[in-house]
């Protein structure tokens, strides 16, 4: 899922103090589940601003809406009245949530709520990991399903670099060796001979290196 954490509400302040008519838009799916910006998320900012607002003696009408996912058009389209209702848009939605609603409504300025962090999962309650940097190459079955690009924390495609201690990643004390979890994955599957394969330098023209990435399903396209 995408992972994202709300702005600090200093930095939401100064982005919605031009306007008087403001819409907290929620997104039911990735940031809900890392409480950025579901429907808790958006109540709770919107008590916060108008007690921000109040004591400035600054008078703001703050409404709020949740849709599961803003970005897909049949859910933007369940708020639409409200965003055109609006002065200004907050969306607490990742930055691509965010793009789908300015490039939908055209005279609507869309304010990110939300810093968005990277792909990961929740390891436990209140605990999101990276494991995914989008690198339209993946490799995942070479290395036991341990990514090393996003996991190393220096991209070490053939082997560890040899600074870990204990399995611990000599750049940060808190992080796993993703190197050490590849050869136990590997060993545990019976498939450590993968390694014996030499793997050629990144070719990162299928990142987002070369400008915005496309996927096009003709099958799917109506």
């Amino acid at each position: 899922m995408i992972v994202g954490e709300q702005k600090k509400i200093s930095e939401i302040k100064e982005l919605v103090v031009p306007y008087k008519k403001i819409l907290i838009l929620g997104c039911g799916t990735c940031v809900k589940t890392c409480f950025a910006g579901g429907e808790d998320e958006v109540a709770t900012l919107a008590s916060a601003l108008r007690l921000t607002f109040k004591k400035d003696g600054k008078d703001i009408d703050v409404t709020e809406f949740t849709i599961e996912r803003q970005c897909e058009d049949e859910f933007i389209q369940e708020a639409a009245e409200r965003i055109s209702d609006a002065d200004a848009v907050l969306s607490l939605a990742c930055g691509a949530g965010v793009q789908a609603i300015a490039k939908r409504f055209e005279r609507s300025p869309v304010l990110p709520g939300v810093n968005t962090t990277f792909i990961g999962i929740q390891e436990q309650h209140g605990l999101f990991t990276e494991e995914c940097m989008g690198c339209g190459d993946c490799k995942l079955a070479i290395f036991g399903g341990v990514c090393p690009v996003t996991r190393c924390s220096k991209k070490l495609l053939n082997g560890p670099c040899g600074g870990s201690q204990g399995g611990i990643c000599e750049v940060d004390p808190g992080t796993a060796c993703a190197w050490q979890l590849i050869i136990d994955r590997l060993t545990s599957l019976g498939q450590l001979k993968n390694l014996n394969k030499y793997i050629p330098p990144k070719d990162w023209r299928t990142s987002n290196s070369g400008g915005p990435r496309k996927l096009v399903r003709e099958d799917h396209i109506i």
